[in-house]
């Protein structure tokens, strides 16, 4: 018989590569790290957050003036950030698999595979109730914790879902897009006045030809996602050139009702009549032509809009009371 020879064949380091060399290891791990921080950081849209914020701002010191408590606006900036990072969270989360279908979405972290749905829900579930939760808590009287649950809840729960039902849901969902100045109002007031009623429409009025100018320029792929946006089904854009007019129009003697209650002097009415006339021409262009070069003209009309009102409604509030 042949004698066998036996090979030995030298063992890997235990643990692999990576343990052979700590240096690499710990580059990756903290590449992995940073990874999944910036995939639950997009979770939470923070441009739109930002923009929430502004507005919350504006609310608080609207009602209050000369007045204004830091440590309690900064509470307020604090929950409303929690709240509004869950709502984005818990939207994606509710929308991943029309995501994937649509070209705009579908690097997001859920339809990428950078993040498990669970940890999605998890976390927007845990921001959005810990938001509302510390609302409640560090603020008196619990009105800016209870528009905040109404403004989640509505955003979640009747909005989301909406988009796949109702080329109405535009609409709908221009009302928890109008709640957040007043969070910042009710923190500082401690109680819901109608003089707070100006700022929820100059944001509910705005969102729509906002909505629409950029469902329009996305119609296809929102047509891929299983979304009933107007622009989906209004194929020659009438209808969705109306809807701006109508809703931009309407948009011009809300934002003066701040004016009327006397949180606004001349200079913020003249500020906000030039812009609403600017923003209102944008639309006229979109009715005369329904096309994405005049959907794309509304979209930066009222980019330049709101902001810009609300600054000069905050400019000259102050300037009024000081």
């Amino acid at each position: 018989m042949k004698a066998v020879t036996t090979v030995q064949t030298p063992l890997a380091p235990l643990g692999g590569p990576l343990a052979a060399d700590p240096a690499r290891f710990r580059s990756e791990g903290r590449a992995a790290a940073r990874s999944r921080f910036v995939a639950y950081a997009e979770l939470t849209k923070p441009r739109i957050a930002l923009m929430v914020l502004f507005t919350v701002v504006i609310g608080a010191v609207l009602a209050t003036g000369r007045r204004l408590d830091l440590l309690l606006l900064a509470h307020t900036v604090l929950g409303t950030t929690l709240v509004a990072a869950g709502a984005s969270a818990l939207n994606m989360y509710l929308e991943r698999r029309a995501d994937a279908r649509m070209r705009r979405t579908e690097n997001r972290p859920l339809p990428a595979g950078r993040l498990r749905p669970s940890e999605a829900l998890l976390f927007g579930s845990a921001l959005g109730v810990g938001g509302i939760a510390y609302l409640w808590a560090v603020l008196p009287q619990g009105w800016a914790a209870l528009v905040a649950a109404v403004t989640f809840l509505a955003y979640v729960f009747v909005y989301t879902p909406l988009k796949r039902v109702t080329p109405l849901n535009t609409l709908v969902g221009a009302v928890p897009g109008a709640l957040p100045p007043l969070i910042g109002w009710t923190a500082a007031r401690g109680s819901l006045d109608v003089e707070a009623l100006g700022l929820f429409l100059i944001v509910f009025f705005w969102q729509v030809p906002h909505f629409l100018a950029i469902a329009w320029i996305h119609r296809e792929d929102y047509a891929r996602g299983g979304f009933l946006m107007l622009p989906v089904v209004d194929r020659d854009g009438s209808l969705t050139g109306r809807n701006m007019v109508l809703y931009c129009l309407a948009l011009i003697p809300a934002s003066l009702l701040p004016a009327a209650g006397g949180d606004a002097g001349p200079l913020y009415v003249a500020g906000a009549l030039v812009m609403g006339l600017v923003f209102f021409a944008s639309t006229l262009g979109f009715l005369r032509t329904a096309s994405t070069a005049n959907a794309r003209r509304v979209l930066r009309g009222s980019l330049l809009y709101l902001p810009a009102v609300l600054a000069l409604l905050l400019i000259d509030g102050l300037v009024q009371r000081f």
